[in-house]
Parts: structure tokens; C-alpha cells; sequence
């Protein structure tokens, strides 16, 4: 299983920027598809999920200027991040939990970093 990001860079505070990500390879049945992020020092925390099936959810601190989008048939979860902040700075990592187990995979983490 393979779950391949694109996306993120370096942009300035008030910009935006599109996160996409792929899954491949035996996955079996998808639970949920989301993002996570990890910023020095701190412990990795969920942005924003979909359940299959469900309705998307968000951490408080990213309400109203992320948006998280599934195409279930391929795949696929993207992030769209607008208005980013300095304190959005951290790596984004693509989150997969598939199975009756809820076996979570994840991608290699893609880096965000907004310039104040």
C-alpha cells in the first residue's frame, strides 16, 4: 500500500495552497481518508477527515479556511488551504485507515511552511 502526496510549498501568511494525495496497492475496504501535521515539536494532530460514507471533519483551528474533499472511487483526498497562517507550519501527512482492524496508513509527509 502506498499513499503518494503532492502539493504544499512555501507561500506567504493570507496565501493558499492544494494538497492532494493518492492511495494504491491492496487497501481493502477505506474507513476514513484525512490529513494530519506535525510541526517541530509538537505531536502529530488531525487537520481534517472523511469517514466513508460520512461527513467531513475538521480540527477548530482550521475551520473555515480548509476544506477537505474524497473521490472514493479513485482513491483520492485532497486539502484545499486558504488563508494560512504562520502556525500552519508543520509537515502533512496523507492518513488512510482501512479494514475491520482500522489499519492506518500513511504517506511520507509533505511540507508546509507560511512566511509571516
Amino acid at each position: 500500500v502506498q499513499l503518494v502526496e503532492s502539493g504544499g510549498g512555501l507561500v506567504q501568511a493570507g496565501g493558499s495552497l492544494a494538497l492532494s494525495c493518492a492511495a494504491s496497492g491492496s487497501i481493502g475496504s477505506i474507513n476514513a481518508m484525512g490529513w494530519y501535521r506535525q510541526a517541530p515539536g509538537k505531536q502529530r494532530e488531525l487537520v481534517a477527515n472523511i469517514p466513508t460514507g460520512g461527513n467531513a471533519n475538521y480540527a477548530d483551528s482550521v475551520k473555515g479556511r480548509f476544506t477537505i474533499s474524497r473521490h472514493n472511487a479513485e482513491n483520492t483526498v485532497y486539502l484545499q488551504m486558504n488563508s494560512l497562517q504562520p502556525e500552519d507550519t508543520a509537515v502533512y501527512y496523507c492518513n488512510a485507515n482501512s479494514g475491520p482492524l482500522g489499519v492506518d496508513y500513511w504517506g511520507q509527509g509533505t511540507q508546509v511552511t507560511v512566511s509571516s
